[in-house]
């Protein structure tokens, strides 16, 4: 895919030059982009021509001259300007592969490029990395990176990908350290393959390598409904413990909020998580959450009686519980907790992000709230649709009832912030 425009931003260099969402970068200097690691590197330069194709297809060369750090202001569609590279492992807990037809294409596309991992934050399984990818990175000194370790057993991590690539792992993890090269780390832990001393050993090996390993993520399996095996059997509260003791050995591995759910135990305190590396992966989310909670102002009381309902993810809940009794001390204000059950994918998936239309439509249709608040995790980005292809709006029409969206993950001062509106 070429560099396509998207966007501008206000009062860049890109505006004007009148950029427009739609036009092509082609290149900047004579060199044709890859991708934005291109980009952002070769406009570091006070000096330069850039070649954009119009929407109409005519091609202009621009010369212009600016500060060494400042950037263009151009938004692209995508990352990456070329093919993304593919993932071509067949890994026996994979998502993907536990979906049903008829979700958003987006939603089947296996991506294992360092690039996005590097630029997005996507964890990579470093099974097909080339020596040309490797040259790259240790010439341009990237990182951190995010990696799909899941074990360091060569054997089994070549059964578990199903890939024999995919038993180089520790080889490629030296070189990261032999390149200084910093990564995140992901387990995936799979119960009778991964877990006790094969968990053991990976947390021993990720260890040796030192400084260049800046954190460590263990995350249950998620199994769905749609899954057509039984090799996998879900992470319980057994295998979660056990989980949880053998990674306070290691100060860099934290287990998921999910997996300290199951275990039924607390959510740590914010120590725990060092620096909240991995909260996209659900480790720490609960706590920075409650973190940020704790240091929102919040009204005495209301002007009118007001109903509101926390539709939320059954992960969540721990937290939620929290924050629904302290919303609870305002008055006039009535806070509902209404978790939601996913019928869609099955009981065990419990996170918001996977949340349906369907399943949430069930879950507050007959509760009496004047407004439903949920996050807009449970939404495609900078959308209003949900999951199965429904809107927001299909929704309302549904329940028949008023909806609040929370847009920041970790905090609820949008939610604050309006009732705050609404006191004495």
């Amino acid at each position: 895919m070429p560099a396509i425009v998207s966007s501008v931003e206000k009062d860049s260099i890109a505006e004007e030059l009148e950029i427009e969402s739609g036009d092509v970068l082609l290149s900047i200097d004579g060199v044709v982009m890859t991708d934005l690691i291109d980009y952002n590197f070769y406009c570091k330069t006070e000096e330069l021509t850039i070649e954009i194709q119009k929407k109409n297809g005519e091609i202009e060369e621009i010369e212009l001259e600016k500060d060494f750090d400042e950037d263009l202001g151009i938004i692209f569609e995508s990352a990456v300007f070329d093919k993304i590279k593919p993932c071509l492992n067949h890994c026996i807990f994979c998502f993907v592969d536990q979906q049903p037809k008829g979700l958003r294409n987006t939603l089947y596309i296996k991506d294992d490029d360092y690039r996005l991992s590097y630029l997005q934050g996507t964890y990579i399984t470093l099974s097909n990395l080339k020596d040309e990818d490797k040259d790259r990175i240790r010439r341009m000194h990237l990182g951190p990176f995010y990696v799909s370790v899941h074990t360091t057993n060569p054997e089994l991590r070549a059964k578990m990908l199903r890939n024999p690539n995919a038993a180089k792992i520790m080889e490629n993890l030296k070189w990261f350290k032999e390149n200084e090269i910093p990564f995140h780390a992901q387990i995936v832990l799979c119960p009778n393959y991964n877990d006790g001393k094969e968990l053991e050993r990976t947390l021993k090996d990720l260890t040796s390598l030192g400084d260049c390993v800046l954190s460590i993520a263990i995350v249950p399996v998620g199994i769905t409904i749609y899954r057509k095996d039984s090799q996998l059997t879900r992470v319980n509260k057994k295998v979660a413990e056990e989980t949880i003791d053998i990674s306070n050995k290691y100060p860099k591995a934290c287990c998921s909020d999910e997996i300290f759910l199951l275990a039924n135990r607390p959510i740590p305190e914010k120590e725990y998580y060092g620096n909240f590396s991995q909260l996209d992966d659900g480790v720490g989310s609960l706590r920075a959450l409650l973190e940020d909670f704790s240091s929102l102002e919040l009204p005495t009381e209301l002007k009118e009686p007001l109903t509101i309902t926390l539709a939320t993810s059954y992960a969540a809940i721990p937290a939620m519980e929290i924050i629904t009794k302290e919303l609870n001390k305002i008055k006039n204000l009535k806070c509902i907790l209404s978790p939601v059950k996913s019928k869609y994918w099955g009981e065990h998936i419990t996170v918001a992000g996977l949340i349906t239309s369907d399943d949430l439509i069930d879950t507050v249709k007959d509760i009496k709230a004047d407004i439903v608040v949920i996050p807009s995790v449970m939404l495609k980005p900078f959308t209003q649709t949900f999951l199965d292809g429904n809107t927001l709006d299909y929704v309302k029409e549904k329940t028949k009832k008023q909806f609040f969206t929370i847009t920041e993950q970790y905090s609820i001062k949008e939610l604050t912030d309006f009732l705050l509106s609404l006191s004495i």
